[in-house]
């Protein structure tokens, strides 16, 4: 028979057992409260518990749009839940950026990073937030070129014919791109800027709409990004007059550079990333760079993107930091040298 006596000595020696398997636990009055950093550890070892928001800071149906939702798909799959697009357009990509840099970081606000986040630096006076300081990378997805084009049955042949037209009529030459502050729109004033010419910048809420106008004849010329035009090419619905890259693409072999038909040193790549706000915790972010990876480790994934004209770019979170860095400096210098005047 158990002496009263003894009772809280076994209780006490019970109490220190648990202290000592449980050293998270918060004890008061001798009971155990919630353990507090097992909870923490689990909750982070469980993620994600619901869907992740991806911001997209163009609208639906451009090549970032598309390049996201192919990506997250996938992603969602290896996360065991949904990467939901939810798209925020604005100039510069500050919309989109200023909600992620606010946002919880938890992991389950996510932004589509790309060279308009670079761009914007330069572009702007002040930014609601740091691009680098600010978000923490999860990885690139990858680069593409972008393309000049011109209506099937416009006035211009070729680039030269265009840059002709602009010199001998300043102001009359129309350029549509999308928003202000995107790639396209920066690569159409750096091209104004780099042939000595005085066009008319003509920008629309998205891709679609760009295609819309210049098949219409809206715009005499048009900035976009060359993989969704291709159809367009092809098909006879629009004409590529010359490529931004320093090289030829091999889908328009006969196509000309911008260097090529008569603007030297003139080149413009674009690429996107994924990034989350800075102090996601580390196993998070882990996570979610291993799901992008899976993605771009895909054969499915990696032929959409090239369908897009987007090439795959795998590889550590920290090549996405790295890139943006060297970009800020790249088109900060390629803004100053425009004249372009901070907004």
């Amino acid at each position: 028979m158990t002496c009263a006596s003894d009772r809280p000595r076994r209780q006490s020696r019970r109490r220190v057992l648990l202290r000592l398997a449980w050293p998270g636990v918060l004890w008061v009055s001798g009971l155990p409260l919630l353990p507090l950093l097992p909870l923490h550890a689990h909750a982070q070892r469980s993620y994600p518990t619901r869907a992740v928001t991806l911001l997209v800071p163009f609208a639906p149906g451009g090549i970032a749009d598309l390049c996201a939702r192919t990506v997250v798909e996938h992603m969602g799959r290896t996360l065991g839940q949904p990467v939901v697009v939810e798209n925020k357009p604005s100039a510069g990509s500050i919309v989109a950026s200023q909600a992620a840099a606010r946002a919880r970081p938890d992991g389950y606000t996510l932004l589509l990073v790309s060279n308009a986040n670079a761009v914007s630096v330069g572009l702007f006076k002040r930014l609601p937030y740091d691009p680098l300081e600010d978000f923490a990378p999860v990885g690139l997805i990858g680069s593409f070129e972008l393309g000049l084009f011109a209506p099937a049955a416009g006035r211009f042949a070729t680039l030269a014919d265009a840059l002709a037209y602009a010199r001998a009529n300043p102001g009359r030459l129309n350029i549509g791109t999308i928003a202000p502050g995107s790639t396209q729109h920066l690569s159409a004033k750096l091209f104004e800027t780099m042939a000595g010419i005085e066009a008319l910048i003509v920008p629309y809420k998205g891709s679609p709409a760009v295609l819309t106008a210049l098949r219409a004849g809206e715009v005499d010329l048009a900035f976009e990004v060359l993989g969704p035009m291709l159809p367009q090419v092809q098909a006879g619905a629009v004409r590529a007059l010359a490529v931004t890259s320093s090289r030829r693409n091999p889908a328009l072999s006969g196509v000309p550079t911008v260097q090529q038909a008569g603007v030297p040193a003139y080149e413009v790549e674009s690429w996107n990333g994924i990034a989350a706000p800075a102090a996601t915790p580390a196993p998070v972010l882990a996570t979610l760079a291993r799901a992008l990876q899976a993605a771009l480790a895909d054969a499915g994934v990696q032929q959409k993107l090239r369908q897009l004209g987007v090439r795959p770019l795998p590889g550590e979170p920290a090549a996405l930091h790295e890139l943006l860095a060297r970009e800020i400096q790249r088109w900060g210098a390629v803004i100053r040298a425009a004249k372009i005047e901070p907004e």
